[in-house]
């Protein structure tokens, strides 16, 4: 397994993670994705290690707070050997403040996730998105407070525009408080958006992207076809309108292409997929969700190879989208303006 330094920070991660949003199957979202209860999540948990995959990653509201409780059984007396990350600011209660990145909020949350995960302390704490009706201020002083108790090894942040993850940085930087390390973000094959503004900023300002979904909200697994109907077993069914949309002559395209490449490499859909994510700039390490070990396995595939710049040149063309503005402009000047566009 590789490792690499999580954005300027001295501490290094898999560049493969595992998402837990799988555990638990509370509720009817995140029932389409899985319901792995705790011998399977062990199970699961095992192949991670054997592999020297150690990183975990949850939220409070995956499953109304069951994944962090099922996560927390499954590593129970091999805390020491693991890295836990988890994430909070979305709705998690029906109080006034269950919501949100005030100082209230953020405290409660993390002492209610250490207790879920039977913890003394979170690697790797995330805002799950941006909070425009919290001073940023406040935020990252509650988030400073619960870093030098130890309670907090590191922050990031997920789901930020440019602006909301450059401002929180600035302020961090003025008054001497945390940095943001990780930024979690959409970023696959068909959702290329990530890389106009927030890659630039991350090479910049030396942020790792933690990746999630990165098989285009399971639109990538090979099983996804041209003229075919949805697989039985997708979590598209019942969750498709709540991700990111795509066009589905784009996205067969996409499929077209890392079918060619997958025959020429003698991998799967899946991993060449996640092989061309590991050859991104700013990319620490991207979570892959499984809801067996089968599909475990199949993802751990992506490791241990690269393909060909002409490969990767084939993956880039077939993906590539017209850029936003100013973005198609700046990407006319590479003389002054050196950081990837698109």
């Amino acid at each position: 397994m590789e490792y690499r330094y999580l954005g300027g920070s001295g501490f290094r991660v898999p560049v493969l993670s595992f998402g837990t949003g799988t555990f638990g199957g509370k509720g009817e979202f995140f029932g389409a994705w899985g319901a792995t209860d705790v011998k399977e999540a062990s199970r699961l948990i095992d192949v991670c290690l054997d592999a020297g995959l150690n990183f975990f990653d949850s939220a409070d509201v995956y499953s109304g707070g069951v994944a962090e409780e099922v996560l927390g059984e499954a590593i129970k007396g091999r805390r020491d050997k693991v890295l836990i990350s988890t994430k909070a600011t979305f709705r998690s209660g029906d109080g006034a403040n269950d919501v949100g990145s005030s100082r209230f909020h953020l405290i409660e949350a993390c002492e209610k996730a250490l207790k879920r995960l039977k913890t003394d302390h979170i690697d790797l704490f995330q805002l799950h998105g941006f909070d425009a009706m919290t001073p940023i201020e406040e935020t990252l002083s509650a988030l400073d407070d619960l870093v030098r108790a130890g309670k907090i090894r590191y922050i990031g942040c997920s789901n930020f525009s440019g602006w909301h993850l450059m401002k929180s940085l600035a302020i961090a930087d003025r008054h001497n408080l945390s940095r943001y390390v990780a930024h979690q973000a959409y970023y696959s094959l068909i959702g290329r958006d990530y890389e106009s503004e927030l890659m630039p900023l991350a090479l910049d300002q030396k942020v790792g992207a933690v990746v999630w979904s990165p098989l285009g909200w399971g639109r990538l697994t090979g099983k996804i076809r041209r003229g075919q109907p949805l697989p039985a077993v997708s979590r598209l069914h019942k969750t498709a309108e709540q991700g990111p949309q795509v066009d589905n002559d784009y996205l067969y395209n996409v499929v077209d292409a890392l079918d060619d490449v997958a025959k020429e490499t003698g991998k799967t859909i899946p991993q060449v997929a996640l092989n061309w994510l590991l050859q991104r700039p700013t990319v620490s390490s991207i979570i892959v969700g499984a809801r067996d070990e089968t599909q475990l396995r199949d993802n751990l595939g992506a490791i241990g190879w690269n393909l060909t710049s002409e490969q990767v040149a084939t993956l880039d063309a077939a993906s590539a989208r017209p850029l936003a503005y100013p973005y198609w402009h700046q990407s006319g000047f590479p003389e002054r303006n050196p950081f990837p566009v698109g």
